[in-house]
């Protein structure tokens, strides 16, 4: 497999136990395409190599959960189930591409300097570590708030429509720059990553694809417009992630991160 513009498969067979604080989070159907009256089962997942694991889900961690089609919003948090696993149930009443958006609210964590810089290093949080090296702070432990910020979009029936591109006000959001479902195995495909509504620049991004038991990673980083330009290499699930840190308002914490997903189907 070739390397170039900074792209490298990496096939997960197992991750390094020093780096599980690190959690992705998304959601999950069991497939992305459906029909109007056809019912979607959602799971809620956080963990690593977009395998993980069903959240425990309580009603009270959320901020939003909103159904977006054409130019409807529908707030789902009354119909959400806790626990783990088949935490929403929704069934298509027209066509079109359909976006769920979910925010939850803050999670608290306290790591160890160095799990710490371990999980900065590998998310590419990169300022924050300059910043505990320049303070010589590096051997001392850090707390954390973190919020989680998780796109999906699926197409029900034939018709595609603009809905992919809708701003859903998220602390940190990831927006397709075109429809996921209009395009091919071998395209291009253009997101924009918005932290406080504005275009995040150099930022880490990964770019998760699973299919026929393989998972595949590629790391990426914005322009300086904040977009990401990836190749739709294989069918399969798709997800876009990217988290931003920045130091916490909070005295409770010492830093505040927001994690983002986005999932499509191809």
């Amino acid at each position: 497999m070739k390397i170039s513009q900074k792209i490298v498969f990496v096939i997960f067979l197992f991750l390094s136990a020093s780096l599980a604080q690190a959690h992705e989070f998304w959601m999950q159907p069991k497939k992305f395409l459906f029909t109007v009256r056809e019912t979607m089962i959602l799971d809620f997942m956080v963990g690593e190599n977009f395998e993980g694991e069903l959240w425990n889900l309580k009603k009270q961690r959320l901020v939003k959960l909103d159904h977006i089609a054409a130019a409807k919003t529908v707030n789902l948090l009354p119909a959400v189930k806790e626990g783990e696993g088949k935490n929403l149930s929704v069934t298509f009443q027209q066509e079109g591409t359909h976006l769920f958006v979910m925010q939850s609210n803050n999670a608290f964590i306290k790591l160890d300097g160095e799990k710490f810089n371990a999980y900065l290093k590998e998310d590419g949080l990169d300022e924050i570590l300059e910043h505990r090296t320049k303070t010589n702070t590096l051997a001392d432990s850090a707390s954390e708030h973190y919020a989680r910020c998780a796109k999906l979009l699926v197409q029900v029936g034939d018709r595609k429509d603009q809905t992919y591109r809708k701003i859903a006000g998220l602390p940190l959001e990831i927006i397709p720059l075109s429809n996921p479902y209009n395009t091919q195995i071998g395209d291009e495909l253009k997101f924009r990553v918005l932290f406080n509504g504005k275009p995040l620049a150099f930022t880490l991004v990964k770019v998760w694809n699973k299919g026929e038991g393989k998972t595949f990673i590629q790391n990426l980083h914005t322009e300086k417009d904040g977009v990401v330009t990836i190749r739709l290499s294989n069918s399969g699930s798709w997800m876009i992630s990217t988290v931003k840190m920045v130091a916490s308002i909070d005295e409770a914490a010492d830093w505040q991160s927001y994690w983002a997903s986005l999932v499509f189907g191809l």
